[in-house]
């Protein structure tokens, strides 16, 4: 197991004893599970800790003096240095708990600090957002702000020289993903918050792909808001962080009230309490967040410079090997430096939902549909794709598997 191991060099196979679920077959064949950018799977160490929460110190958190609560409370707020570690941050004060991504952002478009913008502001994004990257923004056109879109070249890298000209002094918000979900494409988020401050406008990244794959560093990057998912990251579902910089977090109001998030309350008045929980409402998902504490220590331990360099190899093995497949025709760059662990194909032309059927027939998990970007799959001229995903316990045999069965599906659907 990954706790007896000296990862002086990257062992998938060895990482995947951890796994439980990938010693699943399905329809009689071993689980090959490529759809880690939509949820990763959990180790053991995860599991076991959410597990032993419930067991042995299930209490709510801030709330009590007894030895369970006060348990509970310090290995809940414990997570909050794991975080602060993992993506460089000043203080744990800039950590906020959240459901995810999607609940990340929202706090940042429901602020007050956001309410402000007048008519004629603008909100520059790119054409390859996630829709929880997109849907809050597109909202603000309702209040007269202009939301405008830097595009994609033909190999799925942005137009970077749009930024230069699409962000100006009217500019509030640019808010980008790091790393694309379909395409893959890893984005010079530094530099994009460069020319953001350049024009007095705040940079939100969307660090959903980048945060569990790659080393990141919001010191280096100076963004001002950074959102990502934990169920991405090896950790329980409904998990997520929203770092911010302190003074940013310290003019915005809360977008959610009640318990915890307060520190007076009066019949005609209330104040909110301090850094972070004025933004966390109620009672949290604890055992969840525990459980990403530990998600955190084991990709601490591995490395996020080796996870990104043994995806750099599948992503380069992978591309080498899906071309070869007659009628496959694959998006984004073809470039394993600036692409994430995510390949988006089709094939002639059957329908993504079809092929995927036929995988998982052979007992593979991909991702078909639009992946939650379908503006970017519309710019891609596609209704749909088929995405297959890697993450730390993916191999190389499993992706001779996905191409022998990608083979057989051409057979299948007479392409």
């Amino acid at each position: 197991m990954l706790e007896k191991l000296k990862l002086k060099t990257f062992d998938a196979e060895e990482i995947r004893k951890d796994f439980p679920i990938l010693e699943r077959r399905v329809n009689g064949k071993q689980l090959v599970y490529l759809d880690s950018a939509a949820t990763s799977q959990k180790p053991r160490q995860v599991i076991e800790a959410e597990k032993a929460y419930y067991s042995e110190y299930n209490a709510n958190i801030h709330r009590g003096v007894h030895k369970l609560s006060q348990e509970a409370t310090e290995a809940y707020e414990g997570v909050r240095e794991k975080v602060l570690r993992l993506i460089n941050a000043r203080e744990k004060e800039e950590i906020i708990y959240t459901r995810g991504t999607t609940e990340a952002i929202n706090i940042v478009t429901g602020s007050v600090l956001l309410n402000s913008l007048q008519k004629g502001d603008e909100i520059v994004l790119t054409v390859m957002e996630h829709h929880s990257n997109l849907v809050p923004w597109l909202a603000m056109k309702k209040r007269g702000i202009d939301v405008k879109f830097v595009d994609i070249n033909d190999d799925g890298t942005l137009k970077m020289e749009q930024f230069e000209v699409l962000i100006t002094k009217k500019t509030r918000i640019v808010a980008v993903s790091c790393a694309s979900n379909l395409l893959g494409t890893i984005n010079d988020a530094r530099k994009i918050a460069k020319i953001a401050h350049e024009n007095d406008a705040l940079a939100l990244l969307d660090a959903a792909q980048a945060v569990p794959h790659m080393p990141v560093d919001v010191k280096a990057m100076d963004c001002d808001f950074l959102a990502f998912s934990g169920h991405k990251m090896l950790g329980p579902t409904g998990t997520g962080i929203l770092y911010g910089k302190r003074y940013l977090l310290e003019e915005m109001e809360p977008v959610q009230f009640g318990g915890d998030m307060i520190k007076e309350v009066h019949l005609t008045h209330a104040t909110w309490n301090d850094l972070p929980w004025k933004f966390e409402a109620g009672t949290p998902n604890i055992a969840g967040v525990i459980g990403l504490g530990v998600a955190i220590d084991y990709l601490q331990k591995i490395g996020l410079s080796n996870i990104r360099m043994h995806e750099k190899q599948l992503i380069a093995y992978a591309l080498k090997t899906l071309k070869e497949i007659k009628g496959i025709r694959i998006f984004g760059p073809m470039d394993p430096e600036i692409r994430g662990g995510v390949i988006s194909f089709n094939l002639a032309d059957v329908h993504p939902h079809d092929l995927a059927t036929v995988l998982d027939y052979e007992g593979i998990a991909v991702r078909s549909g639009h992946h939650c970007a379908m503006p970017l799959t519309e710019r891609l001229g596609e209704t749909a794709t088929t995405r297959a995903s890697f993450y730390i316990y993916n191999t190389e045999e499993e992706i001779d598997r996905l191409v022998e069965a990608l083979e057989k599906a051409r057979k299948v659907f007479g392409v």
